[in-house]
């Protein structure tokens, strides 16, 4: 299936049906007024090459314009804060009454869903009141999920947790008539004695048995994770080596399985008429995003629609940069017939032959290329590139 390339969280108080016309219009705004031209593009991001900037900056024009968003969390935990039963209550109907409204005018993102609040003993009785509640009111006014529909679960700290949950979705499939698996989740690696327990092992490879058919992705919590370790606020970041410390045993534990991975959120936010201060908070979330490019986490958090003009500069210059060489590369390793070939000083063996594979892959998945652009690079079909190794 498809892995976005970014989830949009926003509080579930303010969620509405044309949630995504709301952030291509101010996504496109912050383009024309903070970076009207190629150049300012540029100069914003720090690009040296004039045609890579112009061409990274019209396909983050067009996919703005296209699909501005690709994935929305409806929020009733940390972007909703601390409110009443009631007030949650109200507002887990009024968000699904919106769905279904959303639904009915096909103006959803491809992929939807809630993130409720933590399984801990204080908040596990309002996590699943709230997500029942949304479920009866979409399912009941609509008939049906919105596609790709999946629920978010924060903070987790044991196995049982995710096991629970899996369990606890099974039988709110059957309560609502929806077929088996139906319900997915992801869960979020934000507490230290999930990534590493006390007896040295970590719990990470069980998540996967533990959640099944259900759980599909694992997202990275940068700034609860770093503040668990006792990390103070003016050092707390994506990049810091905790956290890529976290991100790696992530990597390891799901390699080969059905979970995706996803990284957190650049808490800089891009906002203002201060076209300098805009463009700093660009480029923190820009070198956030590469980071984790560079690091094989190919989703992340977004939180406004600024951000947005940087989470694409990012992911379409990442593939962009080193398509001409990737290309020759590839083309060199299939005309020898997948042996160990060389091309100027890089030697290609059947493990990067596989690298080279999956970056076209990525590069076209996350929009950055086309089919017909990969193929006329690398010289393989899509089509090819997946049989290469299978």
């Amino acid at each position: 299936m498809r892995q976005p390339i970014h989830t949009v969280f926003g509080g579930a108080q303010i969620f509405r049906a044309d949630i995504v016309e709301k952030f291509r219009d101010l996504s496109l705004e912050s383009l024309a007024h903070h970076a009207p031209d190629v150049a300012t593009f540029a100069a914003a991001f720090g690009f040296s090459d004039a045609t890579l900037a112009g061409s990274v900056y019209s396909r983050v024009r067009d996919k703005l314009l296209r699909e501005p968003v690709e994935d929305y969390r409806i929020d009733f935990e940390d972007g909703y804060g601390v409110r009443s039963n009631v007030e949650e209550d109200g507002h887990a109907v009024a968000a699904a009454a919106e769905v279904v409204a959303g639904i009915a005018a096909c103006s959803l993102p491809w992929r939807l869903g809630i993130r409720v609040k933590s399984l801990g003993a204080h908040e596990r009785e309002r996590a699943f009141r709230t997500l029942r509640l949304f479920l009866a009111t979409v399912i009941g006014d609509a008939g049906t999920l919105p596609p790709n529909f999946v629920v978010t679960i924060p903070k987790i700290t044991t196995v049982n947790e995710v096991a629970e949950f899996a369990v606890a979705l099974g039988f709110l499939e059957r309560e609502f008539g929806l077929s088996e698996n139906a319900l997915k989740f992801d869960v979020m690696i934000e507490t230290p004695q999930i990534v590493i327990g006390a007896d040295g092992r970590s719990p990470l490879p069980q998540l996967v048995e533990a959640g099944g058919p259900r759980l599909i992705a694992a997202v990275f919590g940068g700034y609860d994770f770093t503040a668990g370790l006792g990390i103070t606020a003016a050092h707390q970041g994506l990049r810091h080596p905790s956290c890529d410390f976290a991100r790696n045993m992530m990597l390891a534990a799901f390699a080969g399985t059905h979970v995706r991975t996803s990284d957190g959120a650049t808490a800089v936010l891009p906002i203002g008429t201060d076209t300098a201060a805009v463009h700093a908070a660009w480029k923190i979330n820009y070198d956030n995003v590469r980071h984790s490019l560079a690091s094989g986490f190919y989703q992340g958090w977004d939180l406004h629609p600024a951000q947005l003009v940087s989470r694409y500069a990012a992911t379409f210059a990442f593939f962009l940069e080193g398509l001409d060489a990737a290309g020759a590369r590839l083309k060199n390793f299939v005309a020898k017939s997948a042996q160990a070939t060389r091309v100027g000083t890089a030697f290609d063996d059947a493990a990067t032959g596989r690298g080279l594979v999956n970056y076209f892959l990525r590069a076209v998945s996350t929009g950055a290329i086309t089919e017909s652009e990969a193929a006329d690079k690398s010289g393989s079909t899509l089509e090819e590139m997946r049989g290469m190794f299978a």
